[in-house]
């Protein structure tokens, strides 16, 4: 029982991660205007959604309360936003892939933390996934210079 508690645990972080993410990704819309740039940022969005609602049914499977909301990481996330609301498109992808290095470093950090199928969840699903996202707002990063 003690160690499907620490799973929740960390499951519960990556979904904060992940929470903070969507939250992250619909403050930066308004901020690019070119329509590839801002297709490929709801891509990265929906992306991120999946992994929410993945976490929460692997949590709510463990008998466990899924997070709400983004917490710490959602207040980090409003002051990078903050930084590319004042100056514009660029810094806005700019703060994205500092979340998406983020969120690349938690998952590759943690993955062990879970144990049995949910640790093939976390290695198998959501860390292929993340580094998918993380290559796609990248590779947009490296366009815009």
């Amino acid at each position: 029982m003690a160690q499907t508690g620490k799973d929740v645990d960390t499951l519960n972080s990556f979904l904060r991660g992940e929470i903070s993410a969507v939250e992250t990704y619909r403050m930066a819309m308004p901020h690019v205007s070119d329509d590839v740039r801002r297709r490929t940022l709801e891509e990265c969005q929906r992306d991120h959604e999946r992994r929410v609602e993945a976490l929460r049914e692997r949590i709510r499977q463990l008998d466990g309360e899924p997070a709400h909301g983004s917490g710490v990481w959602g207040t980090f996330s409003k002051l990078v936003q903050g930084g590319a609301d004042v100056l514009g498109e660029n810094a806005a992808i700019s703060a994205l892939e500092e979340g998406e290095d983020h969120g690349l470093h938690d998952y590759e950090r943690d993955a062990d933390k879970v144990h049995g199928d949910l640790r093939r969840f976390v290695r198998m699903e959501l860390l292929p996934a993340q580094k998918s996202t993380h290559k796609k707002l990248s590779h947009l990063k490296h366009t815009l210079h």
